[in-house]
């Protein structure tokens, strides 16, 4: 029986390439025949709109799953699945809607754990999961760590964006008491331009301060990742050749690699 893997993609500051990660990463997998959940937990619903997913004209989201509580099976979480252009590749899209959750169900017991939950019932459908996250720390983001075997941490290799990896390491130090989990974590340098004085300057503190936790190689800038997300295609299949989809390709090896590792 194949164990379903979990990634969690997260960070507070945005526009570092969360989104892009899940989607490339997950195009790449489907590509390899692997039967991929993209789930979109963040209220903005990027993801989703990456792939023409309208999900406030849906009849039913992530926010159903949360809903659902002790009721959640696993049609449910089935029921709330969208398709793609890749055949073993699907999407929990969100809605604005679960921007309502930590007010409505944040109190109540058991909150954090309805995403692993979900994706318990779903594991014999999947080989990988993979969590597109919000920037802010609140039940979305607590439930996507709680569910994840390893939390993929994109970070624009810039001094501003490196404020952004300190929350997120902080908000993991606090989960990681308050859970009693150890989280592993790989953190990925993006939007690397080569030519930039800074950018070199950043990656070298990025490995300076995290050391072997920091994925040795760098996700470039990539004019195709652009182009992709306008034809709601992923970069693996709309430009399959570019320098930005070749690096995702050696950070996917790498992450599959620390996998195998932990099982």
């Amino acid at each position: 029986m194949s164990v379903l893997i979990t990634w969690t993609i997260a960070n507070h500051k945005g526009g570092v390439g969360k989104t892009t990660t899940t989607v490339t990463l997950g195009g790449l997998l489907a590509e390899q025949g692997k039967r991929v959940i993209l789930i979109d937990t963040d209220p903005q619903a990027s993801l989703s709109y990456y792939f023409g997913v309208d999900s406030e004209q849906l009849s039913s989201s992530l926010y159903d799953v949360f809903l659902a509580g002790n009721e959640l099976t696993k049609d449910t979480v089935l029921d709330c699945l969208c398709s793609t252009k890749l055949d073993s590749l699907f999407i929990l899209p969100a809605t604005m809607a679960l921007a309502t959750l930590d007010r409505k169900l944040g109190t109540k017991n058991g909150m954090g754990l309805i995403l692993k939950k979900a994706l318990d019932k779903v594991s014999d459908e999947f080989d990988y999961a993979l969590i597109d996250c919000p920037p802010v720390l609140g039940v979305l983001m607590i439930n996507a760590l709680v569910a994840c075997d390893r939390v993929v941490i994109p970070v624009q290799t810039e001094f501003l964006a490196l404020k952004g990896l300190d929350r997120i390491m902080h908000s993991m130090e606090i989960m990681q008491k308050s859970l009693n989990k150890v989280f592993k974590y790989s953190i990925v340098p993006t939007m690397y331009d080569k030519r930039v004085k800074a950018a070199s300057d950043s990656f070298r503190v990025l490995l300076d301060t995290y050391g072997e936790t920091v994925w040795s190689g760098v996700i470039p800038v990539d004019t195709k990742f652009r182009d992709a997300s306008q034809a709601q295609s992923p970069p693996s299949v709309f430009c399959p050749k570019s320098r930005g989809v070749f690096a995702y390709n050696k950070l996917l090896g790498h992450l599959n690699l620390q996998s195998k590792k932990n099982v």
